[in-house]
């Protein structure tokens, strides 16, 4: 009897049982975050003076502006938002910045809007 050749498809199975897999175990083990990754908006009500560029500049409509402490504040939609950041690159007092947190799905639509809270040095509360 001579030696049986196996099929093609399972040679392609016994290479790839035998390699790293190409996929990560997420959630359990959290990915690591490049610089420069652009995550959820980090928004510092302390530093905006409500001048409306980022709501003007937005390509996708995501930011309007609201009525907080009786100024106009961003209030981001992020179910809207493309995360071009451009909103960062139009405030002339860096109040939007990046981060790493990417994770954003959920069941309800208010847990993506991301509401400016009124400022807690004007009562007299330091950060």
């Amino acid at each position: 009897m001579g030696r049986r050749n196996l099929s093609p498809i399972v040679k392609e199975v016994l290479v790839h049982f035998l390699k790293k897999p190409a996929t990560q175990k997420y959630p359990e083990v959290k990915p690591e975050i490049p610089d420069g990754f652009r995550g959820k908006q980090v928004f510092d009500i302390n530093l905006c003076v409500g001048c409306g560029l980022c709501s003007r500049d937005c390509p996708s409509g995501a930011i309007e502006m609201i009525e907080v402490d009786g100024k106009k504040r961003p209030h981001f939609h992020l179910d809207l938002c493309i995360f071009c950041y451009q909103c960062a690159e139009s405030c002339p007092r860096n109040a939007i910045k990046s981060s790493k947190i990417f994770e954003l799905a959920s069941a309800q639509k208010s847990d993506l809007f991301l509401k400016p809270q009124p400022s807690l040095q004007k009562e007299g509360v330091k950060k």
